[in-house]
Parts: C-alpha cells; sequence; structure tokens
C-alpha cells in the first residue's frame, strides 16, 4: 500500500471515528441516572458464571460488599469459591446445591437445598450494605419450578433501589428476561468438550 493510500485510509478511519463519536456521546448524554440493575446472563453457551464472578471483582475493585449465593454446584469446590472467600469482610458466599440436577437425580432434596439458598439470598436482598448480588445458576433452579418465580420478582423488586444483582444459568425463564435491565445470551459456537476434552480447573470449575 502507498503512502497515499495509508493516508486516505487513515482519513477515512478519522472521519468514520468522529460520527461514531458523536452517536455515542448523545447516548451517553441521555443517560444520566443511576439505579441498582438487575442483570441476567443467560444460553447455552460458556461464561455465564465467568461474567457473574467477574462483576463479583470488578465490584470489589470499587470497595463494594458483594453477596454470592451458588444454587446447583457443590459437589465439588469451584475456583471462584476458593478465591472470593479469601475476602470474608467483603464476600458473603454461600453454596446451596449439591450437584448438578443429573447427578443429584433427587427433586425434593434439591428443592429443599434450593430454598434454604434462596433465604440466604432474601436476606442479601434487604441488606442495603450489599452492592452487588450474585444468584449463580438461579436460573435452573427457577427452570425445573424449585422456586416460585413470582415470589423471587416479589423480592427483587423489594431490593435497596441501589443494589445491583446478576442472575446466572441457563434457560432464564421468560419472567426473568423481561424484568432484567440488561440481558446477554450466551450463544454457543463449539466447546472443546465435543473434542473429548474433559472440564478442566480454572476453565470449567
Amino acid at each position: 500500500m502507498s503512502a497515499d493510500d495509508d493516508s486516505g485510509l487513515n482519513e477515512r478511519h478519522r472521519k468514520r471515528m468522529q460520527r461514531k463519536k458523536a452517536v455515542i456521546d448523545s447516548t451517553m448524554r441521555a443517560a444520566q441516572h443511576d439505579a441498582g440493575l438487575l442483570i441476567v446472563a443467560t444460553g447455552n453457551g460458556k461464561g455465564k458464571s465467568s461474567s457473574g464472578f467477574g462483576m463479583v471483582a470488578r465490584a470489589l475493585g470499587h470497595g463494594m460488599k458483594v453477596g454470592v449465593v451458588q444454587f446447583i454446584k457443590g459437589a465439588i469446590p469451584t475456583g471462584e469459591e476458593q478465591f472470593f472467600r479469601r475476602f470474608p469482610d467483603e464476600v458473603e458466599f454461600h453454596i446451596a446445591g449439591e450437584g448438578y440436577t443429573w447427578e443429584t437425580q433427587d427433586r425434593s432434596r434439591d428443592m429443599h437445598k434450593a430454598e434454604a439458598g434462596w433465604a440466604h439470598a432474601r436476606r442479601m436482598l434487604a441488606d442495603p450494605r450489599l452492592g452487588l448480588v450474585l444468584l449463580d445458576e438461579l436460573a435452573i433452579v427457577l427452570k425445573y419450578r424449585y422456586l416460585d418465580v413470582h415470589q423471587v420478582l416479589a423480592d427483587l423488586r423489594a431490593r435497596p433501589p441501589m443494589q445491583h444483582v446478576v442472575i446466572t444459568g441457563r434457560a432464564a425463564p421468560a419472567e426473568i428476561v423481561l424484568a432484567g435491565d440488561t440481558v446477554t445470551e450466551m450463544t454457543l459456537v463449539k466447546h472443546a468438550y465435543a473434542l473429548g476434552i474433559r472440564a478442566q480447573k480454572g476453565i470449567e470449575w
């Protein structure tokens, strides 16, 4: 590419970024108030819990206190549990599961664990000292109707106005998606598991 061609490309890029900046600046000017957000990460792709725990780390970086209830999981200690339990003054962490549903195969026991987990969650959702509450894998619990989605929504609506809540898990019910302020669906493109590579520490758990 000649110097003239490169110069023309740079100028077109500059003008395109100018137009983009004007649009973004206008959007940012229109968004001027703060509120506690309900964030939902769902879908079949990998990264839902990873996203949730990334927001936990981000909140801690800003000096916020965080509550975590991890539903479904619990058969083995996850990397996130082992890490965030190092900060007991900043993170309240509860496990509310005994393993994936296809492993436990006990609906009544899974429901009991979910109800116990929601008791912790409800207390957290009433605590204005917690800036962020992560309800990891709650979507699966609601999918299998281990908890009443309408009661869950009522507790979410009653939380402190500036408290953020993150819900993760596949197959989030329509009621949760509708209530969410920011909803992301993780789409599976491909996964190493299909190549015969098993779940590994630091990646899946």
